[in-house]
């Protein structure tokens, strides 16, 4: 039982973190690239795995970390991490219609964001050399 509860920890470590760079990671030149490959790895995360698992919004991350909490006897987990997040950080329960829907704004401006800032990079430092 004590390996569940250290995966625990880590996955809400890990993946927490991961969410958090997605979301700021665009701010800082150095790490662009990387946050719009895992920006746009999320994506399609969402979208191709979704699909292909029947259900769209899909994480591996979030199913892996689901069955660890199943293990440690948690039931009634949303489909969201970012609603489990949420009501297991403030101890509240969200709406989840509201949280779907301001997780995919959230990421939609994201990914946005960091294309646009990427291609201007990209310019900027094409046209200076």
């Amino acid at each position: 039982m004590e390996i569940y509860r250290l995966t625990d920890i880590f996955f809400m470590i890990f993946h927490t973190s991961l969410i958090l760079f997605n979301i700021t990671g665009w701010i800082w030149k150095r790490t662009r690239t990387l946050n719009l490959i895992l920006t746009g790895l999320t994506g399609i995360s969402w979208l191709v795995l979704g699909l292909i698992a029947g259900k769209l919004g899909y994480c591996p991350l979030t199913d892996l970390h689901f069955r660890v909490l199943e293990k440690l006897g948690k039931t009634g987990l949303p489909d969201s991490y970012i609603k489990y997040l949420a009501d297991r950080l403030t101890g509240m329960d969200f709406n989840a219609s509201m949280i779907d829907k301001m997780t995919l704004y959230v990421f939609l401006a994201v990914l946005v964001i960091s294309v646009f800032l990427n291609i201007r990079d990209f310019h900027l430092k094409r046209h200076k050399g």
